[in-house]
């Protein structure tokens, strides 16, 4: 990779050079940003995920930037105007805003008046106009009058759309106004189709909205965007033009001097001309979209941080569950499943109106508990999970099982989807949206990687935020959650198995294949026989792939095999046996890290061994935490003002947080509410699922929104 550009990312990621270049060759050797960030830390520097994550996309984006580059070059070569100098200049570019305007006065344009104006040959009067000093322009201007030009006002109307198409072409001019457009404010009025248009009550936030442009909060950003793609409000930046074209007369002035008071008058009207047409519109969609991406990026970032605490929830674990999809009219779909979240056995009870057969109910789960040995209920959080959780403490569950609220988001998208009809081919949507409520208890991870995050309600704007971005960004959260808490081989899906570093959807099906085949994996060197799972794929995948009762021990930790040698190593030094070592904490404290260093391995690697030796495949997430909603909370009526209430955090934004108090519509905490000074950041303040508790302010029964103070 280029110097300029290793050079620029390590400014804007605050990184030394040699990182940037380190991450960039071990992307171009086929390393994945989990294997780089946990394995290859001697070379990073102790870079974590996001960071190398960060490098990998500015690597992308320069390597997007070097193919227009190429393209550029080669069109204005075509044209016979590539100089050294303006070569130089390209390939110099980090920015593709500067790359685009070097280019704009060369790129193919269709038919303008100043093209028009070229044609019948009065380019050399524009040149006149705007190089040297012309006391007398309409003189100057006769001379161009003729068979193609009817008069003086035509010579000069022709003039001044060439000179305005060159000012709006002009590097400097552009940047200036850019600058003088970012320190003002966006506005945002309503239009005449929103007035009375009951649709449009949605953005009466937007109908007389302002907003400084550097500092415009991205919710505002988005919503004030959509409300205009919905045709319902103008936006523009409240920048005054005669200071904008007084700007750019003066700089021109200051290059070429001031011109005759007649000439004058011509530079002028081609200003204003060049600003009104083609400066404005063009430097205001330029803000717009300079201010689109950067709440893009903020809100991308808030849906990043939003999924992986919801990946990394706490699991139950192996249990034998029994998974309950509420409802009313059609009833409760019941799935019982195995401490492996296999299906075995399903049926609806109706223990609610309008059918109301509590009593049959009741009988039906006390038989299915007994029969299947169910140690959890897994309640989803949908229409009726209240009224149904009520109905389960009035069953008696065995010693140990109680009911847990699961979050229903994305149920419905995986039941319905091919991922779903390959694991159920025989069950319908209700069945296999009961068994997804019950494996989420168990393991939220293994589950939430089979649905688009785009599915769980966990975002803001996901809809109008940049998909590429959005996609690339998501993929990488998931991929580290995967990896950072491990896979067992033996018995992961192939969904979850490619996330997995270096594997992919196509090398998982072929490990489930040859799993199914040859019965379970003894060693992660057993991995080798897979087909089409070459050297690289082995090393990139291996360290976080779990083989439980394996033959080596190290198969079920995070130790890379290249580093099983150092463990020989470590407990030869000790005088004691592999297997004596792993899991022995006692022992590992004996172990100095310094003494184990060679060339492949240094300080950080060495480390990382040792803390892992003494709790070998150890569970990053937190352990599941029991929960109850308020016993007093049924409805919207039963809220009062000063009420306070448990909550569940199920969503958080950057204008604040959503809370579950146990009613069908969540509560929101706004920034101002978040019991710190100033507008907190929500994403600092509190967590994805984080238990709370919170004040009621305010209830709108009508619109059925529900105003929170965060207590604690």
């Amino acid at each position: 990779m280029k110097e300029i550009y290793t050079k620029y990312i390590a400014s804007v990621l605050n990184v030394r050079d040699w990182q940037v270049e380190n991450c960039a060759l071990m992307f171009e050797e086929g390393n994945t940003i989990p294997f780089i960030s946990r394995y290859r830390k001697e070379k990073t520097g102790g870079l974590d995920d996001a960071s190398v994550a960060e490098i990998k996309h500015w690597v992308d984006v320069f390597a997007e930037m070097e193919k227009r580059k190429s393209t550029v070059i080669q069109n204005i070569e075509a044209q016979g105007k590539l100089s050294d100098e303006l070569r130089r200049t390209i390939e110099n570019c980090v920015s593709v805003t500067e790359l685009e305007d070097i280019y704009l006065p060369y790129r193919p344009k269709r038919r303008t008046r100043a093209t028009a104006a070229r044609e019948i040959g009065l380019e050399p009067l524009a040149d006149s106009l705007m190089n040297t000093k012309v006391p007398d322009p309409e003189r100057e201007a006769g001379k161009y009058v003729g068979e193609k030009v009817a008069d003086v006002e035509a010579a000069l109307s022709g003039a001044r759309d060439i000179i305005a198409e060159r000012l709006s072409e002009s590097v400097q001019i552009r940047e200036t106004l850019r600058g003088m457009f970012r320190n003002r404010r966006f506005v945002s009025r309503q239009t005449r189709q929103a007035k009375d248009n009951p649709e449009a009550s949605r953005f009466r936030t937007y109908f007389d909205f302002s907003m400084p442009v550097r500092n415009i909060p991205s919710h505002n950003m988005l919503g004030m965007l959509r409300a205009e793609n919905e045709g319902f409000v103008n936006i523009s930046v409240d920048v005054l033009p005669e200071k904008c074209t007084n700007k750019i007369y003066y700089d021109w002035c200051q290059e070429h001097g001031y011109p005759p008071a007649r000439q004058a008058d011509q530079i002028r009207a081609s200003i204003d001309d060049s600003y009104k047409r083609l400066l404005e519109p063009s430097i205001l969609n330029e803000i717009i979209k300079e201010a689109k991406q950067k709440a893009d990026e903020d809100s991308v970032k808030v849906f990043e941080d939003n999924l992986r605490q919801l990946l990394l929830s706490a699991p139950l674990g192996q249990k034998r569950i029994m998974a309950v999809d509420p409802g009313f009219r059609n009833g409760c779909k019941i799935a019982c499943l195995d401490a492996q979240g296999q299906l075995l056995h399903h049926e609806i009870i109706f223990p609610h109106p309008p059918q109301n057969q509590k009593v049959k109910a009741m009988m039906s789960v006390g038989e299915m508990i007994e029969k299947y040995g169910i140690e959890a209920i897994a309640i989803g959080n949908g229409t009726a999970s209240r009224e149904t959780e009520e109905f389960f403490k009035k069953v008696h569950l065995p010693d140990g099982c109680r009911a847990w609220v699961v979050s229903e988001d994305g149920a419905s998208i995986y039941s319905a989807s091919e991922v779903a009809r390959r694991e159920f081919p025989d069950e319908d949507v209700t069945v296999r949206g009961a068994v997804s409520i019950g494996r989420r208890l168990m393991d939220p991870l293994s589950e939430l990687v089979k649905i688009d995050p785009k599915s769980l309600g966990v975002g803001q704007y996901q809809h109008d935020v940049d998909q590429n971005l959005l996609k690339e960004k998501l993929d990488n959260t998931v991929e580290f959650c995967v990896n950072s808490v491990g896979v067992d081989l033996n018995t992961a899906s192939p969904y979850l198995l490619s996330y997995v570093a270096g594997i992919g959807p196509a090398l998982a099906e072929n490990i489930v294949k040859y799993r199914s085949d040859n019965g379970v994996f003894g060693s992660r060197a057993e991995l080798k026989k897979v087909p089409r799972l070459g050297a690289k794929a082995f090393e990139q995948c291996a360290g976080f792939l779990r083989i439980r009762d394996g033959r080596n021990p190290l198969d079920n930790s995070s130790v890379h095999p290249e580093a099983y040698h150092i463990v020989d190593r470590m407990a030869a030094s000790l005088g004691v046996k592999t297997s004596e070592l792993v899991g022995n904490a006692d022992l590992c404290s004996k172990l100095t890290a310094s003494d184990y260093v060679d060339d492949s391995f240094g300080i950080p690697t060495v480390n990382d061994i040792i803390k892992e030796l003494a709790k070998p495949g150890r569970d990053p997430r937190e352990a599941a935490q029991e929960f109850e909603f308020s016993a007093d909370v049924h409805t919207l009526e039963d809220l009062f003002p000063g009420m306070e209430l448990p909550g569940i955090v199920t969503n958080i934004t950057n204008f604040g947080a959503f809370v579950d108090i146990g009613l069908h519509e969540n509560g929101l905490i706004h920034v101002s509410q978040m019991g710190v000074r100033g507008l907190a950041d929500p994403t600092k303040v509190l967590k994805l699922h984080q238990q709370i508790r919170v004040s009621v302010l305010q209830v709108d029964l009508d619109r059925k929104r529900i105003s929170l103070r965060l207590v604690k």
